[in-house]
């Protein structure tokens, strides 16, 4: 697994009104939710890159605008398999 680190200025965090951790599991989910939406990762990668099961991640999809179901037959008979 592969580590990734981020500088975030004082005030950003204090405007998230969050503890560092709970910025970084924010930001997590931010990237796998536009990383899911720009058809960049299926929903089981991007739960796995936000560190939630798959099913909690499309619940989470709502939540952030995104769309559960926006893809192409072929597309979802994929994810379908990939379980």
């Amino acid at each position: 697994m592969c580590e990734i680190a981020m500088t975030i200025p004082d005030e950003s965090l204090a405007a998230l009104a969050e503890s560092p951790e709970e910025a970084s599991a924010e930001l997590r989910m931010l990237a796998a939710v536009k990383l899911f939406e720009l058809k960049k990762l299926s929903s089981g990668a991007a739960a796995r890159l936000a560190g939630v099961s798959r099913v909690e991640f499309l619940k989470r999809l709502g939540e952030y605008g995104v769309p559960v179901f926006d893809m192409t037959e072929k597309e979802f008979e994929q994810e379908t398999r990939l379980g």
